[in-house]
């Protein structure tokens, strides 16, 4: 097996990159304009997509237990049955706790937005630095580093004003990332 150096490997990986980005620019555009809208919503109406995300979060959780419950009834004799039953039947009670505290309930999503929000970041900021030969790559890189602020913000005000924060930095970043998106395709389409 013949090998590569690293430089090497990190320029097929770039240019393999940059071609699936030209494979689908025209969903990655729309994809990148979906993420706009919907982040200028939340910025517009911070506390409604706060509760409209904890909201859709309970009924997501209650109905993928609810399918999984039903399609366990089929092997409820399997040995184990009872070990994937439990994660169902905590999806659904999630699900209705969520639901039936919204507020407390959109603490514990205001914690986990930021372990999404750090994470997601970091994934941005490695992604930038691996495709940055290429014009604005700035931007991807900037997206992740506003991924990583916003966490830190909305770490220091948990407990006062997370609740409406929740909606206005989601909004934020779905802007950004939208806008990294579109500027980065579009880049990708001007080059050839």
């Amino acid at each position: 097996m013949a090998q590569i150096d690293l430089s090497t490997a990190a320029a097929v990986f770039s240019e393999a990159m940059r071609e699936n980005v030209r494979r689908h620019r025209l969903l990655l555009l729309v994809q990148g304009g979906l993420m706009i809208a919907a982040g200028a919503a939340a910025i517009l109406f911070p506390i409604l997509a706060s509760v409209a995300f904890a909201w859709l979060l309970g009924w997501l959780l209650i109905a993928i237990g609810l399918v999984q419950s039903i399609s366990l009834l089929s092997a409820r004799h399997h040995p184990s049955f009872w070990l994937q039953l439990i994660p169902a039947v905590l999806g659904v009670t999630v699900g209705v706790l969520l639901l039936r505290n919204l507020g407390p309930g959109l603490l514990v999503i205001a914690l986990l937005l930021i372990v999404f929000l750090l994470v997601d970041g970091l994934a941005r900021i490695v992604f930038a630095l691996t495709v940055r030969p290429l014009e604005n790559w700035i931007w991807v890189l900037a997206s992740g580093l506003l991924g990583v602020v916003l966490a830190a913000v909305l770490f220091a005000s948990m407990p006062v004003t997370a609740l409406w924060l929740i909606g206005l930095l989601l909004g934020i970043h779905l802007v950004a990332e939208g806008t990294a998106l579109v500027a980065l395709v579009w880049t990708i389409r001007r080059s050839g």
